[in-house]
């Protein structure tokens, strides 16, 4: 648990550079995806870890990695259209997608006490930062990433147990799939937005190499090497708190508008209730 916390304490600064770097949503988690996999495939090269992989466990691995990339675009999408506040509170919807998604694609009953959960860390998100109508597509956009997520994490702990592989090599190949999806889809964003940035600038290659790099591969691989232990619900409930994270990174950068009163700090409380409750389940299941 103690990686897993640290693994969302890194992503709570993925938003930050969503929105310090210029380019649109799908063509940084490009450039993001491309750093991440030179930079993991080196390690593991100069490691001697870079392992023959049956073509069958490849495409369902990468098909994986399609899902991380979609989630990816639709979560940098979201904070574009908004600000960095709504894109990662809208995140955190993402443990009651799994609530939902995970009982019909591993076939298995509802759980109430994971809906009691969700809704808790739902209330929590909701007074900690009240969702504008003025960012209905940041909104939708955020919700879509959250879905997308749920079922990435889903299928993700399936292909791992199915595949065998360890936890840099899923990592390795999902993001092989994230970049030759992006790669095709890049034409159409360019087609359809031609004045969409698509270069990045100097300030945005360091914060690319960045982002890419310790702070992509590093929680990626903490979050895998979770799934393999704990249940992707149980995993979503701990990333409630990147949002938190997110918020105060926002707040003191950007000095994002919002008041920090008894409700933020009773929102903070609700999430931490959240992620206390999930925790105490997995250790002592009921």
């Amino acid at each position: 648990m103690i990686l897993l916390h640290l693994a969302v304490f890194l992503a709570g600064w993925t938003g930050i550079f969503g929105r310090i770097i210029s380019l649109g949503g799908l063509p940084l988690v490009w450039y993001r995806s491309m750093v991440a996999l030179g930079v993991l495939a080196a390690v593991l090269a100069l490691t001697r870890r870079l392992y023959r992989v049956p073509l069958a466990a490849v495409l369902r691995i990468a098909g994986c990695g399609v899902l991380l990339g979609i989630h990816w675009v639709a979560f940098y999408a979201s904070i574009k259209a908004s600000n960095v506040s709504v894109g990662v509170a809208c995140i955190a919807t993402s443990c009651f997608f799994t609530a939902i998604f995970e009982p019909l694609i591993n076939r298995h009953g509802l759980s109430w006490k994971d809906f009691l959960i969700s809704f808790i860390a739902i209330a929590g998100i909701m007074l900690i930062f009240s969702l504008d109508v003025r960012y209905r597509l940041g909104i939708a956009l955020g919700l879509l990433s959250a879905a997308v997520y749920s079922v990435f994490a889903i299928l993700n702990v399936r292909v791992a147990d199915d595949s065998g592989q360890d936890s840099a090599t899923m990592l390795l190949y999902e993001l092989v799939g994230c970049v030759v999806f992006l790669a095709l889809c890049m034409p159409v964003l360019v087609k359809l937005n031609p004045g969409t940035p698509a270069v990045p600038t100097r300030s945005d290659f360091w914060a690319l190499l960045a982002l890419g790099s310790v702070f992509t591969i590093i929680p990626f691989l903490l979050q895998i090497h979770a799934l393999r232990h704990l249940s992707p619900f149980t995993v979503n409930v701990a990333y409630n708190l990147e949002p938190v994270y997110s918020i105060l990174f926002a707040a003191i950068i950007f000095a994002e508008t919002r008041e920090v009163g008894p409700s933020f700090w009773l929102g903070i409380s609700l999430i931490v209730i959240s992620v206390v409750l999930q925790s105490r389940r997995t250790v002592t299941p009921s």
